[in-house]
């Protein structure tokens, strides 16, 4: 994957990428450094072999547990300083990964290319980005390859354990069935579990998990 530009501004901030450098700027891991529990449970949605995209993969908890699994890997996030841990990361745990510092919405984004696309807790997308970036990662898999995406709901407002305090970047299954409709959706669940993941996401929490394939 290339980028056009590495900065720009996806979630309303003045500068998207330097506030998620600040963010991340941390001795410990924001999000910790255990994959997201949701994913780890939808293992048996991971091809044996394949190629996978991790879409704004922070620090890396998520493309290393992939790896692990034997999978080729490449990940990008708009922060450089997540970018440096999650390469740490990786070779800390001896996982050869391809990491790029790029912004989801400059992205030239391929076709039919990836087996799996994991998509975790990316709501820094506005409604018209998320379009986009739906779109976008669709097209990305190939025929039978598959979506995995985890967010928050609306109701998440109420708990404030993660995730932007801003309704229109959160997930409801109208909304997803809709802005996903090019994809066979096999699994679609809304639910809440207490969730620990670094100080990041720390608590009880409304989360939907989905999983889709392309047709």
């Amino acid at each position: 994957m290339t980028s056009r530009s590495q900065r720009r501004n996806p979630s309303g901030f003045t500068d998207a990428a330097a506030t998620w450098n600040q963010r991340y700027q941390r001795d410990d891991f924001l999000f910790g450094e255990a994959p997201n529990q949701w994913l780890v449970s939808q293992g048996n949605e991971l091809p044996t072999a394949g190629r996978v995209l991790s879409v704004a993969d922070g620090e890396g908890r998520n493309s290393v547990w992939l790896a692990s699994l034997g999978l080729e890997v490449d990940a990008f996030d708009i922060s450089e300083v997540a970018v440096a841990k999650a390469r740490a990361f990786a070779a800390r745990k001896g996982c050869a990964i391809r990491y790029a510092v790029m912004d989801a919405d400059r992205v030239m984004w391929p076709t039919a290319l990836y087996d799996v696309v994991v998509a975790i807790f990316i709501q820094f997308a506005d409604p018209s980005m998320r379009r986009r970036l739906f779109h976008h990662m669709s097209q990305a898999l190939k025929p039978g390859g598959v979506l995995l995406l985890q967010g928050y709901t609306p109701k998440q407002l109420h708990y404030r354990t993660g995730g932007p305090p801003i309704r229109s970047h959160l997930y409801t299954e109208g909304q997803l069935r809709k802005e996903l409709a090019q994809l066979q959706i096999s699994s679609l669940r809304c639910y809440e579990a207490d969730v620990q993941e670094g100080c990041g996401h720390r608590g009880r929490s409304a989360l939907v998990g989905l999983v889709g394939r392309a047709i």
